[in-house]
């Protein structure tokens, strides 16, 4: 029987997390700094909520995934163990 990997590294959810985390506290930051939008300024915050954006999505993702794939291990070694007592 083949053993079932998991989908992420344990880098790729550290990754997921950091950009979540990094992208919400720069949009705090900016906008604790703010005094008047400018252009430049506008840009700026846009990047920002776009990075939050994916990074809730890919947060979001890692954790489902990570979530099934324990599941799944799970359901595996249950199986490997009534396998054995046979």
């Amino acid at each position: 029987m083949q053993k079932y990997r998991k989908r992420n590294t344990a880098a790729f959810t550290w990754v997921a997390y950091f950009t979540l985390f990094s992208g919400v506290a720069l949009f705090s930051v900016g906008l604790y700094n703010e005094t008047s939008l400018e252009l430049n300024e506008k840009g700026y915050y846009i990047a920002v909520m776009i990075l939050v954006g994916v990074g809730s999505i890919l947060t979001q993702k890692v954790t489902r995934d990570n979530a099934e794939d324990n599941e799944i291990i799970a359901e595996q070694k249950s199986q490997n163990s009534s396998n054995s007592s046979l």
